[in-house]
């Protein structure tokens, strides 16, 4: 039996599935814990790494890997492969002005025709120039600028700060793949290139694609990660990474190491996600995406056009509060899941009026960085807990069928809509997305679907075609569209909105 290992190197945690790497049936799998907070020191994510590898019983009998990744967050190295400063991840708006004055220089219509997107706080660019403005410490030692998977893939090919890795800081070797570069905002998923006049305009330094070796870069000239094809490798894992006990590799010629992918994007491959399919993932932020055949373009940057792994592209939209919104609820009702679902299992469809917009943490789809959130239509005889219970579930997925609408806008076909995350396995979230989505809801086998994806890339690395691997779905709740639910929230986010 051939074993391939994925990676998700997630904001919450590392993730590692280790499969078979022609049926894809789980064999072991392992995790670690991440640090918290919206800036994170990458050395959290090496040492949880080894960590997961290690809880997954090793890499000695695993013949190729690959990893998948937060995107957008921002990692800088210095000449010497060392960390600039703690990486600024997807989920931190201080660049929020940064965004605007980069949209007001460039326009949103331009933007999005170069880039696919419009910028918002999450993705990198802004974050660079808020570096640039707040930081001149840290934007005088910067000499490449990476993502999270870029940078931990340079790692296990045996690259990093020098004195401490076994090949040292070549710069040169760092690679990345469509889908994670398509976040930065300055990669054109329509030409296939960096905009490198973005970048500077960003960051007020040039900057050049890496060239895959030993090269001396031109002072003040910035290395961005080579971009690698579908299915490319990026090289080996080098023998001295996680050589201790459970670590290394007793493979001939060492572990295949693939091209990895922005987590989205694993996701898409995990699930085998075809044209027609909308995945719609509930974790700590909330996603909504599909493949699509065609580049887009969202001058009201709603839909982000990124790039796929698989060669296609992927129009997403993505809201910061997904989760948690439940976590909150149940925090403040003092109950757990299982009695939040039963709570909320208790109230009619509309929670009797009261609507939850759930801006806890800012949002990003409708772009509210500074937003909080808010219950509207309370009343005496509305307030009650099964009320705020469904009210809080129907909140969190009326804003992901926000990102459904802005999907079909750009004429994104939706025909299934593939339901993912932790928190659909609560059997309220799943009768309630058969009321807020009109369009029939699978729910998918619980799985690590971004390290699933990253898995598929590994195989695809090894074997030189993309596996198909089968995904079981757990359930197919009936349906059951109400629409009184999405025009009450949105009457409810107009009013929020418009307060903001």
């Amino acid at each position: 039996m051939n074993l391939v290992a994925g990676v998700d190197s997630s904001t919450q945690s590392c993730k590692v599935v280790v499969l078979d790497a022609e049926s894809g049936a789980l064999v072991r799998s392992g995790r670690a814990a991440h640090p918290d907070g919206t800036e994170v020191h990458p050395d959290g994510w090496w040492r949880a790494l080894s960590e997961a590898f290690n809880d997954a019983g090793g890499l000695a009998d695993v013949r190729a890997l690959s990893v998948g990744g937060q995107q957008h967050g921002m990692v800088l190295l210095d000449r010497d492969g060392n960390v600039v400063r703690p990486a600024l991840l997807w989920n931190d708006t201080r660049s929020a002005g940064s965004a605007e004055d980069l949209t007001a220089e460039v326009g949103a219509e331009d933007f999005a025709r170069r880039t696919g997107l419009v910028p918002v706080a999450s993705f990198t660019i802004t974050k660079i120039r808020w570096i640039r403005d707040h930081e001149p410490e840290s934007m005088a030692r910067v000499a490449a600028v990476a993502l999270p998977h870029d940078w931990l893939t340079w790692r296990l090919r045996g690259y990093g700060p020098a004195g401490c890795s076994p090949l040292g800081p070549d710069l040169d070797e760092l690679t990345t793949d469509r889908s994670d570069a398509s976040g930065t905002g300055y990669w054109s998923p329509l030409t296939g290139r960096y905009d490198l006049d973005l970048f500077k305009l960003a960051f007020g330094q040039d900057a050049r694609e890496a060239s895959g070796g030993s090269a001396t870069a031109a002072p003040g000239v910035v290395v961005l990660p080579r971009v690698l094809g579908p299915g490319g490798t990026a090289g080996r894992v080098h023998p001295e990474c996680f050589s201790g006990p459970g670590g290394g590799s007793a493979i001939e010629g060492g572990i295949v190491l693939g091209v990895g992918a922005g987590d989205n994007a694993a996701a898409a491959l995990g699930l085998g996600a075809k044209p027609g399919d909308v995945v719609v993932s509930v974790g700590t932020s909330g996603t909504v995406f599909a493949v699509d055949s065609s580049p887009g373009s969202d001058t009201s940057g709603t839909v982000a056009g990124f790039a796929d792994a698989s060669g296609e592209y992927l129009p997403i939209a993505v809201t910061l509060n997904a989760a948690r919104v439940l976590s909150s609820v149940a925090s403040l009702l003092d109950v757990d899941f299982d009695e939040l679902s039963r709570l909320a299992l208790e109230a009619e469809p509309g929670s009797g009026g009261v609507v939850l917009v759930p801006y806890f943490e800012g949002e990003r789809t409708p772009n509210l960085p500074h937003a909080k959130a808010s219950f509207h239509g309370l009343s005496i005889a509305s307030t009650t807990r099964p009320n705020i219970a469904r009210a809080a579930i129907e909140g969190m997925l009326c804003g992901l069928a926000g990102g459904l609408d802005a999907l079909r806008g750009q004429g994104v076909r939706a025909e299934r809509l593939l339901l993912i995350g932790g928190a659909v396995q609560n059997p309220a979230v799943q009768r309630v997305a058969a009321q807020v989505f009109d369009v029939p809801v699978v729910v998918p086998t619980p799985g690590e679907y971004v390290s699933r994806g990253a898995a598929v890339q590994a195989a695809w690395a090894l074997a030189g075609h993309r596996p198909d691997w089968p995904v079981a779905l757990d359930a197919t709740p009936e349906p059951d569209f109400r629409a009184s639910i999405g025009r009450n929230y949105r009457k409810a986010s107009a009013r929020a909105d418009s307060g903001n």
